[in-house]
């Protein structure tokens, strides 16, 4: 639907470009009719006709109570067979209401992207920042959005959508490459990422854990091994060993990926020019300045300001909505 993006250029492109009662029914019936009692009847005849009566009225009531209990099996073999064509109907129901939506966000997306193609730059990533909204989300529409920004002159979110889109693919050639010259653009003190977080951020957090699980798994079936066939443990002794080495490589690079990744306790300037004061008022000194698309590390939070600091360790206060926090 949204995977489709713009050439590194960069302009967007489309998908299609990479893209009744019966009423004689009631004329039958009629209301029930009763004997009427005369007066000159007496209580003996009375009785004496509704004995004949009650003679009558009970076979009928059990033939009919034989009636209901067919009608009562034919009901529930009915119910039975319904459940499964109530099932099928309900996924066919939820199968229709997903096809619309995905032609809602796939016609969306298209028009974001003309949009873009007209030089409208600022409406086209309105376009894609609403498709972010409503989800689900692609590397392809945060690069297009980063492009978007970055033509409308907004390095920072341009940044900040580049960055989204590199957690999700990080290993895309055109991704990397944006989001290196959008880096370059900024000017002023900012954090750089360091060797061991260039080097975690090849694989994405979730890519790390799969292999970290795999390496588990695998070490925890040579142990069982060597338990069900105790003549193989000497043999296999060396291999389980290894896969534990792994195992434990592969568990530090999860805690490591999550805990050093750029993106975590990281704000990006998204104004001009933003005044870093040395406290969190407005009548505080300044400590220095940093400029649209400056990547800074934050430290604590207090009411409406962020205290932060950057690649010189100079430490600052500033206000929430003149930076970006990463999710």
């Amino acid at each position: 639907m949204t995977n489709a993006r713009p050439h590194p250029d960069p302009l967007p492109r489309g998908e299609g470009d990479h893209g009744c009662v019966d009423e004689t029914f009631f004329s039958r019936h009629c209301r029930p009719r009763f004997a009427d009692i005369r007066r000159n009847q007496s209580p003996k005849n009375l009785h004496a006709r509704f004995a004949n009566s009650r003679r009558i009225i009970l076979p009928l009531l059990g033939e009919r109570a034989g009636v209901r209990a067919d009608v009562a099996k034919s009901l529930s073999a009915l119910r039975k067979s319904a459940l499964p064509v109530a099932g099928l109907s309900l996924v066919l129901l939820l199968i229709s209401v997903l096809s619309l939506r995905a032609d809602d966000a796939s016609s969306a997306f298209d028009a974001a992207n003309r949009l873009y193609a007209q030089n409208k730059f600022a409406a086209a990533a309105t376009g894609y920042e609403q498709l972010i909204a409503a989800g689900p989300v692609s590397p392809a529409l945060y690069f297009n959005l980063g492009n978007a920004r970055f033509k409308s002159g907004q390095i920072g979110r341009a940044i900040a959508a580049y960055r989204q889109a590199e957690s999700l693919t990080p290993r895309d050639p055109d991704v990397r490459a944006n989001l290196q010259f959008a880096r370059a653009q900024v000017s002023g003190p900012t954090v750089r990422a360091t060797l061991l977080q260039r080097t975690l951020g090849t694989l994405s957090l979730n890519e790390w854990a799969a292999l970290a699980a795999v390496a588990l798994w695998i070490t925890f079936v040579l142990l069982a091994w060597r338990q069900l066939r105790p003549s193989l443990a000497s043999a296999i002794q060396i291999w389980t060993r290894l896969a534990g080495a792994v195992a434990l490589t592969f568990c530090v690079a999860v805690a490591l990926a999550f805990f050093q990744s750029p993106a975590r306790n990281s704000v990006i300037v998204a104004a001009r020019e933003t005044t870093v004061r040395n406290g969190p008022f407005d009548e505080s000194p300044s400590a220095f300045t940093a400029n649209d698309g400056a990547e800074l590390h934050r430290l604590d939070r207090k009411d409406d300001w962020l205290q932060v600091t950057d690649d010189t360790r100079r430490i600052g206060w500033v206000k929430r909505d003149a930076v970006i926090v990463s999710p």
